[in-house]
């Protein structure tokens, strides 16, 4: 064993062996060195670039700035603003060094979201919703709308249509945003309280245009002795239900049965 070392001590000791150590330290040394100089180079250690802040600029106006800073930029995508010109930087990422107190290297991306005018949303399904209901969602999706009434016995208040440029507009189909939509709500006339008409002594068609111009009734004139047009022409009301009180009213929309004769001699129910 003490022979061992002893020749151990003269081998690490041989110039042989420190030439080749040296070799090997330097060799690590040049590695090293190399490396470092790769890893600031490649990523510009120390460097500092300010970030300037482009919101509110246009997208075209800033390609120049961006290359003499040694950066590059990238439009992400566009967001609906109909009150900015198009093109318009909204936002950025990064955001600018004055507010985040972060500057970037050489080669960094810039990107920006930038504004357009036009945005094209998808139509819901309104028809059987309610008229509120229906209003509010097509405010959501930046919609205009216009109301239009049909006199339904059903669905008081419903949406029964949807239209876009006067034509019924599927569930899907995307428009722009703005677009005015038209509504067409069910509106069951029957409930609106009208002042009962007193019509004896009118023709059968006096008495109806009387009730058409209160609204809209269901009208059943009767008049058994009446054979002929000129006698339903001529036939004058002689009761009507419900009976003429003063001051009493009826729902618009009810029935309303006059009975009228031909041979009128001014006697009757009303006098």
């Amino acid at each position: 064993m003490r022979e061992f070392f002893s020749k151990l001590k003269l081998f690490v000791l041989s110039k042989h062996f420190l030439k080749q150590l040296g070799l090997v330290v330097i060799a690590y040394l040049v590695i090293i060195a190399i490396t470092v100089f790769y890893l600031d180079s490649y990523t510009h250690h120390g460097e500092q670039i300010p970030v300037p802040n482009f919101v509110g600029k246009h997208v075209s106006s800033v390609g120049t700035q961006i290359e003499e800073l040694g950066l590059q930029y990238e439009v992400l995508d566009s967001i609906y603003r109909p009150d900015k010109l198009p093109g318009t930087i909204i936002e950025q990422n990064p955001k600018p060094t004055s507010f985040s107190k972060l500057f970037v290297k050489e080669g960094r991306i810039i990107k920006f979201r930038v504004s357009k005018k036009t945005d094209n949303r998808e139509m819901p399904s309104l028809v059987g919703r309610s008229e509120r209901f229906a209003i509010g969602i097509l405010e959501n999706r930046g919609f205009k709308h216009r109301i239009k009434y049909k006199a339904t016995a059903e669905a008081d208040g419903a949406v029964l249509d949807q239209l876009y440029n006067g034509k019924h507009i599927k569930e899907g189909v995307k428009i722009k945003i703005g677009s005015t939509i038209t509504l067409i709500v069910g509106r069951n006339e029957l409930g609106e309280p009208v002042q009962i008409p007193d019509l004896y002594g009118l023709t059968i068609f006096e008495a109806k245009e009387r009730l058409a111009a209160l609204g809209s009734f269901e009208f059943y004139p009767q008049c058994p002795e009446c054979l002929t047009y000129e006698d339903s022409s001529a036939a004058r009301v002689i009761s009507q239900s419900p009976e003429y009180v003063e001051g009493a009213t009826i729902l618009t929309g009810s029935p309303f049965t006059v009975n009228a004769t031909k041979n009128f001699s001014g006697g009757g129910q009303n006098p």
